[in-house]
């Protein structure tokens, strides 16, 4: 087995807790270097990842050979300005969310990407979740028939005052939080080729920055379902993750059960357009009225929240073990999250946060 050298910039949140959780983990990657600023995290790195090296800055490591990619875990507004440095100087990166804060800096992205050559991977574990995967193989069983509304919501209570409630740093609960919402929300949508229509509206609630709290997004796209995608911050019931309306069914899931129910086209009662006002047997004024056959179904596998630092993570890094390894094509496309950016883009434009 081969086994890929890593080197990790960054061990906050996702640079130590994500990813090198993970790496402690799985024996088909081995973390050589860490980068971060703060002496603290590089001392505590020499113990948690033995026999790497350590450094103050991402630049230490040009030159290096023995680096297979970078998990690029820095800040969000340092995202797209380091990846490009990285690939420019022969790395291969998997890049944290968000990958950039404006479509501009997408395409400057891409152009680098094909310029380089290098392995550019989207760390958006959220599309590897087992319960979205279940969620679009009923939809796209037909069981449901067409559908019609895609809800998804990222929502609880609670305040906040760190970094990423900053615009400066390309913060706020859309570029921090909405990767995974709007990323799953353009997979319902399936528009890639287009540009879906964008409404959205932002506030500010319970954060101390400046950044947006409070997110409610539309998006549209000739034939294909409305989604509505919420992310709040002020939500005290939130009472489901995934709600879909179809013309034969409907689905609603929360972060542990999805359920879903239909009847079926063929056995439902014949009808006709009724032009005349309504009566019932006994001559009385009535409304529509038909006995459907239902039928229910559910699915459950854990608390989804449990999975997305560890069985979502693993899928994700499978992909990028296959890609080095055997050149297998990613599941997560650039395409796909370029859009998640225009929307995000487009949102912000809007709302003027």
């Amino acid at each position: 087995m081969k086994v890929l050298n890593v080197a990790i910039l960054g061990q906050g949140r996702s640079g130590r807790n994500i990813h090198g959780a993970h790496i402690h983990t799985d024996d088909r990657f081995k973390v050589v270097a860490v980068v971060d600023p703060l002496p603290e995290r590089r001392e505590r790195a020499l113990k948690e990842y033995p026999g790497c090296t350590v450094h103050e800055n991402y630049t230490e490591l040009f030159g290096r050979k023995d680096i297979d990619f970078v998990v690029n875990a820095t800040p969000s507004h340092l995202h797209h300005p380091i990846a490009i440095d990285l690939m420019k100087h022969g790395f291969n990166v998997l890049q944290e969310k968000p990958i950039a804060g404006t479509v501009a800096q997408v395409e400057e992205l891409k152009k680098v990407i094909d310029e380089t050559g290098c392995m550019y991977a989207i760390f958006l574990q959220s599309r590897y979740r087992r319960q979205f995967v279940k969620i679009r193989e009923i939809c796209e069983s037909g069981v449901l028939g067409r559908i019609v509304e895609v809800k998804i919501t990222s929502s609880g209570y609670g305040r906040r005052w760190d970094w990423q409630t900053l615009t400066e740093y390309t913060a706020g609960s859309l570029y921090n939080t909405g990767p995974h919402p709007v990323g799953q929300a353009l997979e319902f949508l399936n528009y890639y080729d287009g540009k879906p229509e964008v409404y959205c509206k932002m506030d500010r609630v319970n954060t101390f920055g400046d950044a947006e709290d409070f997110v409610k997004l539309l998006l549209s796209a000739p034939g294909r379902p409305l989604i509505d995608v919420e992310i709040s911050s002020c939500d005290g019931y939130p009472l489901f993750t995934y709600q879909i309306q179809g013309s034969c069914g409907a689905l609603t899931a929360d972060y542990k059960t999805v359920k879903w129910k239909y009847f079926k086209p063929e056995e439902a009662p014949e009808q006709r357009l009724i032009r005349t006002p309504l009566v019932n047997d006994e001559g009385l004024p009535a409304y529509c009225s038909e006995k459907l056959t239902w039928y229910e179904e559910e699915w459950e596998e854990g608390n989804v929240l449990d999975q997305v630092f560890a069985s979502d993570t693993k899928m994700l890094y499978n992909d990028v073990y296959d890609y080095l390894t055997a050149g297998k094509p990613f599941n997560v496309q650039f395409k796909q999250v370029a859009q998640q950016i225009y929307v995000m883009e487009e949102a912000h434009r809007q709302t003027g946060i």
